[in-house]
Order: C-alpha cells, then sequence, then structure tokens
C-alpha cells in the first residue's frame, strides 16, 4: 500500500469536483447561511446546496419550475413568436363608397358645358348633414337630398340660387327629417319643405349695418358666410345661425294674420363700428381683400338636439357656442339666459396654428341598453318611483386646438318664496336651474378637425393625420386609423383663390364633411361621398373567418376573453362574467370549428393541397398552429376537455400525433399546461425516448405534474439514461418514497469510494482495470446530489425547487430519512417482500460496520455531510419533542446523532479530514443546543484538544471559530497547556481573548506580533490599546515585563513602519529612541532620517504617513540626546537640503548651537542654511559677506564647469545654479525682512541691497567672462545647432534672472527713504569699475543694460496686464448696468430674492431655525407679478388678483 495513505483510507480524486466551495459551508470560518425551516416563509430560501456543478445529462438547473420560464424562453421564443412578416394593419374603420350619390354630384358636367348642352348643374359639393337623410350643399347654392339607399329624393333650390344666396355653407336636417336649413355665403337663411323643395318657404335675408344702427332690424349682415346653423329642439320654424364675423342669431320664423313675421334675437357677438365703411353688397367685392381671423370669431355652434329619452334640460332650447377664447352656453327658454361661460386657459393657446382650431358635438339623452353599460349603471340610473329604463345625460365635448374637455348638463330643483305684492301671500315655488359637471379634459395626437359622437360612450376625432376614438368614460384612445384630412371637402376652399384666406386656413376648416348618425360616419370628400362602420369584436373574427384564417379568429377571440384585445370592446358587454360566457361560447365553436374544417376529407383532399402547377404543398405549418392556438385558448377558458379529447383524437386517427405532441411540450415545459392525461404524457415520453434524447425526457418529467406520470415508465427511463434529478423527482412526488432516491444515490457513492480505492491501491494509473476519469466524473457529480436531496428533504423542502413540502408529507419524509440515515445495521430496500440489502463496503462481501450510511456519507464527503446535517439540526423537527418521559416519537434527535458521529469518532481507521470536521460540527452545535446537547466534559475536553492539534493548515482559522464556540460553553482545567496547544496551533484570536481576561499584557502584545493573518495597520493601533489599558490598569505606569517585552519588539515593529514605530515609542517609551535606531543597522541612514523627521518636524507634513489612531501629544521628544539631535541635521542636509530651513525654523531655540549646525550645513554644501542661520544670530552683514563667498564659490564652480565639455559639466552647473538660486532667496529674504517699517535698523539698509546686488553682479561678470559673444547676446541669436553656445546662454540667463528678482524685491519696498535707487545703482556700477578690472568696460556696461532692460520689460508687461484687465472689467460692469437698465426700464423692479412685503429672503443659505408651524421660505409657492414683485402667496396685498396678471411658482 502506498505510503501516503492514511488508515486505510483512500485518497479523494483531485478531479473530483468538492460539493461545497469552503467560502459556503457552515463549518466554515464565514458568517453561517440563514437557517432554512419548511415554513411557508423560508421555502423561498435559496440553499447553497445546488450551486454544484450537475453532471450534463441530469443537469436540474434548466429544468426546475422555478427556473422554467427565463431558461425555457429562449429556446421557444420561434414558437411563441409571430411570422417573420409584417402582420397587415388591423382594420377600424370598414368604409363603403355611396356610387350612385357620387354619379350625381361627382360625375356631372361643368357649368360652361351644361350651359350648351341645356342640362342642370348642381354644382360642386360643400357641405353635408346626414341624420335621416344625406344632404349634400353645393357651391350653386342647392341643396341635394337622397334617402339611405341612395335615391335622390329633390333637390332644394333653383339655377338662380348662386347668383342670389351664394354656396350653400352651412347645413341642417329637422329632427323629424321633414325640413332643411341651408346657410349661404352671402348671409342667407333658406329654409325648405322637403314636400316641395323648389322654392323655399321661409327666407332669411341678411340686413345692413344701417338698418341694424337704426333699430329696425336684426340679423346677420350682407356678405356674412353663415358658418354655422341648427334648429332648436323638435320645432321646425326655430333657427340659431352664426356668420364669419362672429355673430350668432335665434331666429323665430313665425306667422301673424297668416303672415310671415320673423323674431331674431342676438345671441352672440357685435356688430362693427357704425362709423365704419358700409359692408359690400357683393361677395366677389367683399372677399377681395384677406381678412384677419379675430378672437372673436364662431369656432362652432350647435343647440342641443332630443333624444330617445326625454330629460329636464330639453325644455331650456340649449345652444353651445364655442369661439377661440370661451365657450358660451345660451338657454332660449323660458327667457334668453347665459347658463356657462368658460374662458379659454393661456396654456391651451399652444401655438397661432391652433388657436383658431375649435369644435363641439352634443350628445342627448338616449335610453341605455344592456351592451352600453353594466349591471351597476344600470341599477344606478333606474328610477326609484317606478324603475324606468335607464338613459344617459346630455354631454358636450368640445375642443380648442388638440385639448378636447367633457361637460355633462343636468337640472336642480330649487324651491323659491315668491310674495304677491298686493296680497301679501307667500307661495313657495319649484324654480329649475341648470347644472354643468366639468367632467375632465386630456389631449388628441393633433389638431382636432372635427369631432362626433359614435355613441354614448365614444367619440370620434379627426386630426390632420387620421381618425381617433377615445372612450369618454376613461379618457383614452382606443383606436386610431391613419386618414388624410385634406381629402374632404372645405366650403371656404375656393376663397383661397382671390387672397382672403391662406390655404392652409381654408383646407382645414372640414368639420361639416364628417356627420355621424347611429354610430355610421359620413365623409364629404372632394372624390365622393363614403359612409364608414366601426368593426365590433364580432365582424373581426368574422372577417379572420371569411379570410379563411381560423387561427387568427381563435386567438383574436382569445384575446377579447382575456382582456388583451387591442382596440374598441362595442358590442361587448361590461359585466366580466356575461363576456367571459359570450366570448368563451364563441371561442368553444371557433375551435371546434376550426378542427372539422382541418380535418374533414374534403379538406384532406382539396386544392390547397395542391399548387396550380401540380405539386404538393406541406401543410405541416397549419396543423402545429392548430395545436398552439386551440392550446391557449383553452388555457385561457382553463378547459381542456377538447384539446386532449377530440383535438388530439384528429391528430392520432390521421397518423400525425407527433405534431400535437411537440406543439404541446413547450406549454407544458413553461407551465402553462400542468393536467395532462397520463396517456399522452406517455406518449410524449415514448416519442423522445425512441429519438434517444434523454436530456428531453428529463425536462419533461420534470415539468409533469406526479399524478399524470406513468411511473414505470418513468423510472425505468431514468435508470437507463442516468437521469437521478427526474428520478428523485419521480420517486418523491410521484410515489411519495423519500428512501428510494437516497439508497440510488448510495449506490452511486460507494462506487465512487471503490473506485478511490482500486486507484489507490493499482501499480500503476493506467491500469486497464480502473476507469478513466471521463467515465467516473459524471457518477460523481451524480452521487453529490445525495446531500442537497437530503438538506431539502431533512428541512421540509421538495428538491430541487425548494419549495415547501406539505406539513404531513414533510413529516414522514424526516421519520423515514433519519431512520434510514442512522440505521445501526445495514436495511433491505425496498422493505417487505423483494428487498434487498443496501451495502457500502469497499469491497465486496465486505464486513459491513456499524452505522454504515451515515459512515458512507462521511467517507464520501464529510463536510458536505456535516454541512447539511447542520442545516438539519436547525429544523424545528427536533423541538416537538414531548416533554414527559414517556417514548421519543422522534426516531432520533440531536444528542442521538452527536453521539452517532462521537461513536464514529473513535474508529481507528477515519480520515483526518473526517476526524477535522466531526470536531467542528460537534464544537459549533453543543453551544447552540445546550438544552438539547449535553456532553461530558472530558469528552469536550478531547475534542478541544483535536481542533487545536490538527496540523491542516487550510481549516486553522475554522478551526478556531469551531474552538470559540466550545470554548462559550466549557471552560477546560490545564489551562497552561490548553494555551501552549492554541499557541502552537495558530489560535491568536482566542489567545487574545484569553491573555487580555487574565491580564497577561506582555503574552498578549505577542499575539499581535506573531498573528499573520492580522493586517500590518492595524498592529499598532492594537498594540497602542494594549498600552493605554495596562498603563491605567497599573497606576499609570506601564508593567517592567511589558516594557522588556516591547523593546524586543521593537525590530519587528520598525519591519513594518518606521513611523508608527516611532509614534509609539515616542508616547511609551520616550528613553528608548537609541535603541530604535541602533536596531536599524549601520547602513540604514535613510530610516534614521525618517525615524527622526517623524519626531521633529511639524505634524502635518507626516498626515499621509501616520495611520496611528491616536495623535502626537508633544511635538518634540524632551530627552532627545544631543548627538540624535546633530545627527538629524547631518541627515536632513544629505537627504533633503531643501526643507533644512523650515525644519530649523519649527526646532526651539535650544535645540543645537549654531556653531556646531553651521559646519554641519557647510559641510554638505546646504548654504542657504549657513546664510538663514548666521542671520538669525542677528548679524545680516556678516549672513551676505558669507553669501557672498559662496555665491563666489559657486560661480567659480559654474565657470570651470563651462570650459569643460563633457556629459557630468551639466549636472554640475544645474547643482550649483540650484544652489545659488536657494542662496539668493534666502538673502532677499534678510533684506526684504530688514526693509519692513517696523524693522529696527542696526546697519544701513542700503549697505545691505548693494552688498546682496553686488555679489549677484560679480557672479554674472564672473560667469560671463567665459562665456562666448554670441551666448550673452538675446535668445534669438543663439543658434540651435551649437550646444555648447545654448548651453552658455542658459547658464547666464539664469544668473541674470536672479538679479531681475533681487531688483523686484527691492521696488516692492522702494517707498522707504533709506533705500535710493539712483544712488544705489550708480555705487553697483561704480563698483563693478573699480573691482572688475579683467573685464572689458563694453562688457560690463553691456550686462548693466541688459539686466536694466530685462526690469523694465518686467514692469511693462505688468502694466500692460494690469490695463488689459482694467478694460475686462469696465466691459463686464458696463454690460451688466445696461442689461439692469432696460430690465427696469420694461418693468421689471431690481429685486434681492426677498419679498416685497415681509422682506424675508426666499433662498437663505444659513441654517435658520423655524418654529413648529411656521411656513419654510424656500418651499413655500411665490407670486411673481407682471410689474416684477415677488411675493409669498401669503404675503399678497389685498385686492392682487383682481388687479394683476400673476404666475404662481
Amino acid at each position: 500500500m502506498p505510503s501516503h495513505l492514511t488508515n486505510g483510507t483512500a485518497p479523494r480524486l483531485s478531479s473530483a469536483r468538492p460539493y461545497l466551495h469552503p467560502t459556503i459551508s457552515r463549518l466554515r470560518s464565514i458568517t453561517p447561511q440563514p437557517s432554512r425551516t419548511s415554513s411557508a416563509a423560508s421555502g423561498a430560501t435559496h440553499s447553497h446546496m445546488h450551486e454544484s456543478v450537475s453532471a450534463a445529462p441530469s443537469h436540474f438547473s434548466a429544468l426546475s419550475r422555478s427556473s422554467s420560464l427565463t431558461n425555457l424562453s429562449t429556446q421557444f421564443a420561434q414558437h411563441e413568436s409571430s411570422p417573420a412578416q409584417k402582420a397587415p394593419a388591423r382594420e377600424v374603420l370598414r368604409w363603403t363608397q355611396l356610387r350612385v350619390i357620387d354619379e350625381h354630384i361627382y360625375a356631372g358636367q361643368g357649368a360652361k358645358v351644361s350651359a350648351l348642352l341645356g342640362a342642370q348643374s348642381l354644382g360642386s359639393p360643400t357641405v353635408l348633414a346626414a341624420n335621416g337623410l344625406i344632404c349634400i350643399g353645393t357651391d350653386t347654392g342647392r341643396v341635394l337630398v337622397f334617402d339611405f339607399k341612395q335615391t335622390l329624393k329633390c333637390v332644394c333650390g333653383t339655377e338662380s340660387s348662386e347668383k342670389d344666396v351664394g354656396a350653400v355653407t352651412a347645413l341642417a336636417l329637422s329632427f323629424d327629417h321633414t325640413y332643411v336649413a341651408a346657410g349661404h355665403a352671402n348671409g342667407y337663411i333658406h329654409l325648405y319643405d322637403l314636400r316641395s323643395p323648389k322654392v323655399p318657404s321661409r327666407v332669411v335675408p341678411p340686413t345692413t349695418l344701417a338698418a341694424v344702427a337704426s333699430g329696425r332690424q336684426e340679423g346677420h349682415l350682407v356678405g356674412s358666410r353663415i358658418v354655422n346653423v341648427g334648429f332648436i329642439a323638435g320645432r321646425h320654424t326655430a333657427l340659431v345661425s352664426a356668420d364669419d364675423a362672429g355673430l350668432a342669431f335665434y331666429h323665430s320664423l313665425g306667422k301673424v294674420f297668416f303672415v310671415d313675421a320673423t323674431d331674431i334675437l342676438r345671441i352672440l357677438g357685435k356688430y362693427p363700428d357704425e362709423d365704419g365703411p358700409d359692408a359690400p353688397a357683393a361677395l366677389g367685392h367683399r372677399l377681395r381683400r384677406r381678412k384677419s381671423r379675430k378672437p372673436a370669431s364662431i369656432l362652432s355652434m350647435a343647440p342641443l338636439p332630443f333624444g330617445t329619452s326625454a330629460h329636464p334640460t330639453d325644455t331650456y332650447n340649449l345652444v353651445a357656442l364655442l369661439t377661440p377664447i370661451k365657450l358660451v352656453i345660451v338657454g332660449l327658454k323660458p327667457s334668453p339666459k347665459t347658463w356657462y361661460r368658460r374662458h379659454r386657459e393661456a396654456e391651451e393657446e399652444v401655438g397661432s396654428k391652433s388657436r383658431f382650431k375649435g369644435t363641439l358635438a352634443w350628445f342627448p339623452s338616449v335610453f341605455l341598453g344592456a351592451d352600453l353599460t353594466s349591471a351597476s349603471e344600470r341599477n344606478s340610473k333606474k328610477s326609484q318611483a317606478n324603475g324606468t329604463q335607464p338613459s344617459s345625460t346630455p354631454t358636450l365635448v368640445y375642443s380648442w386646438g388638440e385639448t378636447l374637455h367633457l361637460l355633462r348638463v343636468s337640472e336642480s330643483k330649487v324651491v323659491q318664496s315668491i310674495k304677491d305684492a298686493k296680497t301679501g301671500k307667500v307661495t313657495k315655488v319649484e324654480v329649475g336651474r341648470i347644472v354643468f359637471d366639468e367632467v375632465g379634459s386630456w389631449t388628441a395626437g393633433d389638431s382636432v378637425l372635427a369631432l362626433q359622437w359614435l355613441n354614448v360612450n365614444q367619440i370620434i376625432v379627426l386630426t390632420p393625420a387620421g381618425f381617433e376614438i377615445y372612450d369618454v368614460r376613461t379618457f383614452k384612445l382606443v383606436e386610431r386609423e391613419p386618414f388624410e384630412a385634406w381629402s374632404l371637402v372645405s366650403p371656404i376652399l375656393s376663397h383661397t383663390t382671390n387672397g382672403t384666406l391662406t390655404y392652409s386656413d381654408a383646407v382645414s376648416e372640414v368639420a361639416h364633411s364628417v356627420r355621424v348618425y347611429k354610430g355610421k360616419v359620413f365623409l364629404l370628400g372632394q372624390q365622393g361621398v363614403q359612409v364608414g362602420t366601426l368593426l365590433t369584436w364580432a365582424d373581426r373574427i368574422l372577417q379572420s373567418v371569411e379570410d379563411g384564417d381560423f387561427l387568427s379568429a381563435i386567438d383574436l377571440t382569445r384575446s377579447y376573453y382575456v382582456g388583451e384585445a387591442p382596440g374598441n370592446r362595442n358590442g361587448l358587454p361590461d359585466d366580466p362574467e356575461t363576456l367571459k360566457k359570450v366570448v368563451g361560447q364563441k371561442l368553444r365553436e371557433l375551435m371546434v370549428a376550426s378542427a372539422r374544417y382541418a380535418f374533414s376529407e374534403e379538406r384532406m383532399t382539396d386544392a390547397t393541397h395542391i399548387t396550380p402547377d401540380g405539386r404538393g404543398v406541406d401543410r405541416t405549418d397549419l396543423f402545429k398552429g392548430l395545436v398552439s392556438t386551440c392550446a391557449r385558448a383553452c388555457i385561457a377558458l382553463d378547459d381542456f376537455d377538447f384539446f386532449f379529447e377530440d383535438l388530439f383524437g384528429c391528430y392520432d386517427n390521421n397518423g400525425i400525433a407527433g405534431i400535437f405532441l411537440e406543439q404541446l411540450e413547450p406549454f407544458m415545459l413553461q407551465g402553462d399546461i400542468r393536467q395532462v392525461p397520463p396517456r399522452i404524457t406517455q406518449r410524449l415520453v415514448a416519442l423522445h425516448d425512441e429519438a434517444n434524447r434523454p436530456d428531453l425526457v428529463e425536462r419533461l418529467i420534470w415539468h409533469i405534474e406526479p399524478e399524470c406520470l406513468d411511473s414505470n415508465q418513468a423510472i425505468t427511463l431514468c435508470q437507463r439514461y442516468h437521469l437521478y434529478d427526474a428520478l428523485i423527482y419521480v420517486y418523491t412526488r410521484a410515489l411519495k418514497d423519500y428512501v428510494a432516491p437516497v439508497v440510488e444515490l448510495l449506490g452511486l457513492a460507494r462506487r465512487v469510494q471503490q473506485y478511490r480505492r482500486q486507484r489507490a491501491e493499482a501499480s500503476s494509473p493506467t491500469s486497464p482495470d480502473l476507469l478513466d476519469e471521463q467515465s467516473i466524473e459524471p457518477i460523481i457529480l451524480n452521487a453529490y446530489k445525495i446531500y442537497p436531496f437530503i438538506a431539502d428533504t431533512l428541512t421540509g423542502l421538495t428538491y430541487p425547487s425548494e419549495e415547501p413540502l406539505p406539513p404531513e408529507d414533510a413529516l414522514r419524509a424526516k421519520d423515514k430519512l433519519y431512520t434510514f440515515l442512522f440505521s445501526g445495521r445495514s436495511s433491505v430496500w425496498p422493505e417487505g417482500e423483494g428487498g434487498k440489502l443496501v451495502l457500502t463496503s469497499d469491497e465486496e462481501n465486505g464486513v459491513e460496520p456499524t452505522f454504515p450510511y451515515t459512515r458512507l456519507l462521511l467517507r464520501f464527503d464529510p463536510e458536505a455531510f456535516l454541512h447539511t446535517m447542520d442545516l438539519a439540526f436547525e429544523d424545528s423537527y427536533f423541538n416537538d419533542d414531548d416533554d414527559d418521559d414517556q417514548h421519543d416519537p422522534r426516531p432520533v434527535s440531536r444528542f442521538v446523532i452527536v453521539k452517532i458521529l462521537l461513536e464514529i469518532l473513535a474508529s481507528p481507521n477515519l480520515s483526518a479530514e473526517e476526524r477535522t470536521f466531526i470536531h467542528i460540527f460537534v464544537a459549533r452545535n453543543v453551544p447552540k443546543y445546550p438544552q438539547h446537547i449535553q456532553i461530558q466534559p472530558s469528552v469536550l475536553h478531547n475534542i478541544l484538544i483535536g481542533l487545536a492539534e490538527d496540523p491542516d493548515s487550510n481549516t486553522r482559522e475554522d478551526r478556531q471559530l469551531a474552538a470559540e464556540f466550545l470554548l462559550s460553553a466549557y471552560t477546560p482545567h490545564e489551562s497552561e497547556r490548553i494555551l501552549e496547544i492554541f499557541k502552537q496551533a495558530g489560535f491568536y484570536r482566542i489567545l487574545r481573548s484569553w491573555y487580555r481576561q487574565e491580564r497577561r499584557w506582555p503574552e498578549l502584545l505577542a499575539t499581535y506580533l506573531e498573528d499573520p493573518d492580522l493586517p500590518q495597520e492595524d498592529v499598532f493601533t492594537f498594540i497602542h490599546d494594549v498600552l493605554i489599558t495596562a498603563k491605567r490598569l497599573s497606576k499609570g505606569k506601564l508593567p517592567e515585563p511589558l516594557v522588556d517585552t516591547l523593546r524586543r519588539s521593537i525590530p519587528a515593529l520598525l519591519d513594518i513602519s518606521i513611523s508608527m514605530t516611532a509614534a509609539l515609542i515616542n508616547e511609551h517609551l520616550p528613553n528608548s529612541h537609541e535603541i530604535a535606531l541602533d536596531n536599524l543597522g549601520p547602513d540604514s541612514d535613510h530610516e534614521r532620517y525618517l525615524y527622526l523627521k517623524y519626531l521633529l518636524e511639524p505634524p502635518q507634513k507626516h498626515d499621509e504617513d501616520d495611520h496611528l489612531s491616536h495623535p502626537r501629544k508633544t511635538p518634540l521628544p524632551p530627552d532627545l540626546p544631543h548627538a540624535l539631535r546633530l545627527t538629524y541635521v547631518a541627515l536632513h542636509c544629505r537627504f533633503e537640503p531643501s526643507g533644512v530651513i523650515p525644519a530649523l525654523q519649527h526646532l526651539p531655540q535650544d535645540f543645537s548651537a549654531a556653531s556646531e549646525t553651521i559646519p554641519i550645513c557647510e559641510e554638505y554644501e546646504v548654504y542657504d542654511a549657513v546664510v538663514w542661520l548666521i542671520d538669525h544670530g542677528g548679524d545680516p552683514r556678516a549672513a551676505l559677506v558669507k553669501a557672498d563667498a559662496f555665491e563666489q564659490r559657486l560661480s567659480t564652480r559654474i565657470a570651470d564647469a563651462l570650459a569643460v565639455h563633457d556629459g557630468s559639466s551639466q549636472d554640475a552647473i544645474s547643482e550649483a545654479l540650484h544652489k545659488l538660486e536657494a542662496v539668493a532667496a534666502t538673502s532677499i529674504s534678510i533684506c526684504l525682512e530688514r526693509s519692513q517699517p517696523t524693522a529696527v535698523a542696526d546697519f544701513p539698509l542700503e549697505d545691505l541691497w548693494f552688498q546682496l546686488l553686488s555679489s549677484q553682479i560679480d557672479c554674472v561678470q564672473r560667469v560671463a567672462s567665459c562665456c562666448s559673444l554670441e551666448a550673452l547676446g538675446p535668445s534669438e541669436d543663439v543658434s540651435a545647432d551649437e550646444p555648447r553656445v545654448q548651453r552658455e546662454h542658459g547658464t547666464i540667463s539664469a544668473l541674470r534672472s536672479l538679479v531681475h528678482k533681487t531688483f523686484s524685491a527691492l521696488m516692492s519696498v522702494s517707498s522707504t527713504r533709506a533705500v535710493s535707487f539712483p544712488r544705489l545703482f550708480k555705487r553697483l556700477v561704480s563698483s563693478a569699475s573699480a573691482s572688475k578690472g579683467q573685464v572689458a568696460k563694453g562688457t560690463l556696461y553691456t550686462e548693466f543694460r541688459t539686466i536694466l532692460t530685462g526690469m523694465l520689460e518686467s514692469f511693462r508687461s505688468e502694466g500692460d496686464m494690469l490695463i488689459i484687465t482694467k478694460h475686462l472689467v469696465d466691459r463686464d460692469v458696463s454690460e451688466t448696468i445696461c442689461e439692469l437698465v432696460g430690465e427696469r426700464n420694461r418693468g421689471w423692479a431690481p429685486v434681492r430674492g426677498a419679498c416685497n412685503s415681509c422682506g424675508a429672503a426666499f433662498v437663505d443659505g444659513s441654517p435658520t431655525k423655524h418654529t413648529e408651524g411656521e411656513a419654510h421660505p424656500e418651499s413655500e409657492p411665490v407670486v411673481v407679478s407682471r410689474t416684477g414683485a415677488i411675493y409669498h402667496t401669503r404675503c399678497l396685498p389685498p385686492g392682487f388678483h383682481a388687479n394683476h396678471a400673476v404666475n404662481v411658482h
């Protein structure tokens, strides 16, 4: 046996993927997963048990009902989708051309041809009226009257009508269809009796403005075009009319002594001013000039007609008039009175094009039929007195632009007391009053050109794009049909030829060409007259049937049944029960008829199966579509008798049952059809079996209800194809057997264990007796399914959907499964005769151990099994034990299971992994259930020792957590031995808790340094807390052992962070800095610098490095040795020379003597620090002298470097220039400090500046003497091809810039009288001439000129920038002021965001406390007046709304 085997146990295959990932196991150190119970609430909890990878033939994740909708939607998308070709547009209105009427109107001769032939010319149509008869007005002034059979009844008017009265522009038919009223373009109104239509029975001529002014006559003015005319109620001689001038009149055409007498009453509009010119007499003259439309124009007018039901409002003779700015409703009886007025809102006037678009239409009171109202509506409208048939309320719909409004009209009775003036008697009289209910408004798709009522619930609207049908109960669009509105007749289109109207205005005046009568839509088009009918649901279904498309008819009927059909619901009952009854019956009839048609003998042999050229036609799609269509219909009906009996019989009898089954399967997989007869499921399963598709068999079994399965067939197929998920489903759901799946899967686990042992014992991994890994892999994956199945069953859930089991089934399943799993010996299954012994031994005919099934599950995967049992322990199954001493009704308990595991733990041949997870399982569950699991302390002690002595580093954290659980319920003896074991095991978290409790501070501190899992950035925080706690508990002093431990830990702390170690030592061991620095080693100068820098520099410079939670309390260590201080200065000069001066400024005065610091700085050539230190000592002149010496040294170095032409010289030049700049900056700051007015003048100020400038000019001259003439000239004269000259020019320019900076600094303080710039400049020139004899005079003056010119150029550029900035500011201010002045001139008052009344700011950035109940100004609405004043709504002055137009925001 190979040496790697332990206790005779074969190792687990590396190729076998683990059942549980370590991050989801409940036995691991992560937070345990939520418990799962069998309650309904927990049934939806997802278990990670099923995240394992399943074998391909039995992969249930794509088959479970919970995921079938998402996983199968793609597969059956093609089945559910519509055909590839685009479906034709749905027909909404069915149009019929009235060809006979067209022949009379549109096919006649023109006027000239008629005159030559002597024939009658009827003219072109202009307006339409259709309510009982079809009346069409023409441009010759005549009216053609047809009945609905298109028979010409009569022609009203004569040939001279056009010349006398003009074209017909308005038309109305009386209520009883015996009279026609025609309004003409010249202002005439003719009333025709259809019994004698040649001559009008009454004529209302227009009048003149003079006649109106004299009071002799009222009426339309001559030349005014009549735009509306209508009959009042049921009278023949009572008319209302309106013209294009905005005037509306009521005409009472009576007789007095058998003589015609006309009474005219103006009900809306005003006459034009009398001083204006008279209106023209002829139409042609009148229409020469384009008229602008006025706000007072009448867009539409209509009297309230009679309906089929009498209504109290009929007696008021209501007339609705619509203008661009208001709606007015006038009552003519008992006396003329305006009952309602509504002005158009500002937001409704959206544009100039739709401003003059408006229409209206009345719907009278009618009796409501059963098809127009629901039962509740009919009951609510019945009269309480006699139960009469319910009727509707008169309703007006009107539109402005694209906005429609609905208004209901009713009457209310008010009792008034009237006192007789003569008798003084008071009489109570009931007086009627019209009530208007504004129901609502909505918006159409475009401007409304015409609207009519289709029925009591629907209106049809014509927009430029087509017809739209709305339901007034919901204000929703129910139908839309494209239609070219410009194809209709406009009565004023001819007026565009002489320029009186624009074409766009005239062509959209088509309201007179749309009429509705009894649900029929009549249209007067430019090419003919047509009538349209809104298709009902029955019409659409019948259309599909007539086209031979039975499937579409069934689908459409189903959509009406379920309420998903698009468009209107006309003809359908509103009551849902009645609707389903009516439509359901029709749906059943269609399915039966479709099946008979598809399978009739004539149909199977008719021409649809043969093409005209004699070839056969594949009708498979038809039979497939019939199944799917009928399936959807039966799902909606919830009745499958026809589907599974009649329809399947037709397919089976004709030998095409396979088509039926293939189309049925998607509905089963998606869960739409759950109950399928077993004979059909048997056929479907057999179909897939014959095709050798086990994956389809398993998928199908998953989605069949258990009672619909043929269990024997399903089990046989599942065992043959290894479909273990489906097999579990059949056993558990169909047979209610929860042990048989475990027996099947245990057999697989045993095979895997046998394979592991054979492989371990085989001499070669490629032995022919062994299965290859590809063959064993599916077996392993299927065997692993035993754990999620057990977990689901023991927690009362179904596998794998995790739906809650019924309580009785769940209890029975748990009892059976616990009894089997924890049986002490091998069991026979199935129970009774014919059962076989379920064996677990790895060897055939081997000895079976005690608790064989528990041991096998542990051997196969101990973590997975104990994870499963951990879930089961949380189930309430173990909490229902009886409290008395009678026998336990449960076969096992938590205590029994733990005892079994402990017995198994005592076995000698247990693997290390099994021991580890048994220890973890017991240690975690004993504290969780102390009342159920009571174990002897010695056993717990052994478990604790076992957890600590396990050598597996991968489970260290898991074992530590389990030990923490166990220690919460058990206190061990031999604590020192236990602590030593824990230390060897790496249980540092337990050790820290233990040491902290016993106040063993040195050991506690060591755990933080030894713990490899602790983040390094947290180590110092924890150590700091330990030291603070120890100091607090030791009277403010650290214990000496803790101090020694901390000192020994300094090297480890320095390896983590130098700055954090410095802070920690500075706070707790301030006398140990030398020890810490010594621990850094001899070659760690930079690390020493970082350590000292953290201690000695300002804290803000270390914010990014300081991760400690405690700040440094003192800026500097009080007892830092003198040698360390000098070391810090030296290291600072080496590693950060530019920061030496700030560092010295931060240090205290007594930090170090200048005599010791200056040599160090000079040694490391930190010259600026030397100059600063000398000046800091109070001798600025000596400091500048020292600076002069440094500058001479550095300039000489630069000159030497310029003479050498190698690569290193440039670095030397750059370094020297950098040091010169630092010295110059320090020297300038010294001079500036002494130049302040408050400075004490110990030395002549001019001498200091002279010393500084003189040394800098000397440097420039010294270097210039080594440069070529080209390098001393301007930059533009330097050639790019000569690197030497460029280097020299760059160097000299840098030196000159230092002089410029010094002069600029001098000029900033030149206001002081102590320095004279001319005198200083003269001294510089004289000094340079006297001391620099080696420099030519021309070169000397050239340098001074260059310096002076550069200064002046700098001042000039700064002056130019100031001038530009001034101009920009002036322009911006000027533009802003001009804008504000303009706004003020227009009436806007300048405000500062405050209320004009209370003065409170509208937006206040400062936090303000408001008392309870006080309004917050920033949240309160504000009112802006047209003058620009702004108020809070609560601060408005009295009478504000009456005098101002406002906007509320």
